[in-house]
């Protein structure tokens, strides 16, 4: 593998580099030829980000970016930016910016001129959502779900007919399902746990089967999860409803969000039911 890492000059540009989300070989030539060339990387973690590079004997100089010190930290990426040199993003695992911290920097770099450059690779969104079957193609990320069991019910019911992605941490997955199950026992569910790596874990069922088994088996590790959509029953009944506030001269807009309050139905799915009656 080390004879397919080249040296060469990257350009003055802030790279957004994805890693592994767990396996060390999920990485890409291009991402580790960046990793090797840049002058300076930013990570989340130095000791985490030293894991991989010294698997792929790289030795660029790390310097630590977290949540925590984004407003700080970002000031010194740029500097480096401005001397004319070459600045890597990564993440612990996984795509940067994608529930990982990255947007001060990325913003800034934007706004001074800079090109920010993404090299592809693992992201837990799309691993979890490539290996499990849907009947429709559109889904909604939410990154990590909230902790509050109010926010939790109301993110679901808004969200009800849209398959729902978000992460959770393995404390915390028992409980939110279970706050999730109070109000749609009947859903149904996907979980990827430890994806890519030795103990990976995928599950699909309804969401009460998923809870009593998680309860007896081993949970560990970072989750992504899909609530499915639910089916719209009611797509005849809402057309004629939209055919009615239509007659009486509302707008589509006030027309979505009127039925929306109404029957807990997605706001814009209602809106693209208004589009498609004026074709």
């Amino acid at each position: 593998m080390a004879d397919f890492i080249k040296t060469e000059n990257l350009e003055n540009a802030l790279y957004v580099v994805a890693t592994p989300i767990g396996n060390l070989e999920d990485i890409t030539l291009r991402a580790l030829n960046v990793l090797k060339n840049a002058d300076v990387i930013a990570c989340e973690d130095t000791r985490n980000t030293s894991v991989l590079l010294e698997r792929y004997k790289i030795n660029t100089k790390l310097v630590s970016y977290h949540k925590f010190s984004e407003s700080k930290k970002s000031d010194l990426f740029l500097d480096f930016l401005n001397e004319g040199k070459s600045v890597a993003l990564v993440s612990d695992a996984g795509t940067p910016l994608i529930s990982d911290p990255g947007e001060i920097l990325t913003d800034k770099v934007i706004n001074s001129g800079y090109r920010v450059i993404p090299i592809a690779g693992a992201c837990a969104v799309i691993t979890l959502l490539s290996s499990i079957p849907r009947d429709k193609e559109d889904f909604k990320f939410i990154g990590f779900i909230s902790r509050n069991k109010n926010q939790i019910i109301d993110t679901v019911k808004n969200n009800r007919y849209e398959n729902l992605v978000f992460y959770e941490s393995p404390l915390r997955l028992i409980s939110t399902l279970e706050t999730i199950a109070d109000v749609f026992p009947d859903k149904k569910i996907a979980i990827g746990r430890e994806l890519t790596k030795k103990f990976e874990e995928i599950k699909i069922g309804n969401i009460s089967d998923i809870i009593e088994y998680y309860k007896t088996n081993t949970l560990k590790g970072e989750i992504a999860a899909m609530l499915y959509a639910d089916n719209c029953t009611n797509t005849v009944d809402i057309s004629d409803k939209i055919a009615k506030l239509k007659s009486l001269g509302l707008k589509d807009k006030e027309i979505a969000k009127i039925l929306s309050s109404l029957y807990e139905i997605n706001k814009n799915d209602i809106y693209k039911m208004c589009i498609d009656k004026t074709l």
